[in-house]
């Protein structure tokens, strides 16, 4: 299942009020949003208020059968949470009530740009791992992800000793690396 439709599969969730779909888009995109709003002068209760006001409006926008998400839900319900805060901080006078002063001092556009680019390489990279085959896949994996050294990969994997399959898992990485490129050229 591609992010798409995970996105679509949680909004579907969302609407139906289930709880796992609810918990997963916290899981996902709270951290992002408390450390926005404690970086632009707001407090931890700050960032729980505005994710919860952005939930009950991602809520009602879910519910709605014309509305078609045209981006990623996380960067959705970042533009959402980040109008909120800016509201909220022109309510506070924290800063100047001017909407452009407010603007300069939390620069999203780049880092919704930055953070879009970042989830578009995690698609390529997901992509190129389907691609590249096994045991590349699943050596690349105990390495990467589950953090096992060489010695306990040659044993899971008959590698006759360490190096061999420090030699192999740099020929699958440069496998993966050569998919992950012809794909990031072509996007």
């Amino acid at each position: 299942m591609n992010t798409i439709e995970k996105d679509q599969s949680l909004l579907k969730g969302l609407a139906e009020n289930d709880k796992k779909s609810i918990e997963t888009i916290y899981r996902q995109n709270y951290s992002m949003i408390q450390a926005f709003v404690i970086n632009n002068n707001g407090s931890a209760d700050d960032a729980r208020d505005i994710f919860q006001e952005a939930m009950v409006v991602l809520f009602e926008k879910s519910k709605l059968a014309e509305f078609l998400l045209s981006c990623q839900l996380k960067t959705y319900i970042y533009s959402i949470c980040r109008r909120l805060w800016l509201k909220r901080l022109q309510q506070l006078s924290k800063f100047s009530s001017q909407l452009e002063s407010l603007e300069e001092t939390v620069p999203v556009e780049e880092e919704i740009e930055e953070h879009e680019k970042i989830n578009n390489d995690f698609i390529l990279m997901e992509y190129a791992m389907g691609k590249i085959g096994e045991p590349c896949k699943s050596l690349l994996d105990a390495y990467y992800v589950k953090k096992r050294n060489m010695l306990e990969i040659a044993g899971e994997f008959g590698y006759t000793n360490a190096d061999n399959a420090k030699t192999q898992k740099y020929k699958c990485l440069v496998r993966l690396k050569k998919i992950f490129f012809a794909q990031y050229k072509n996007a």
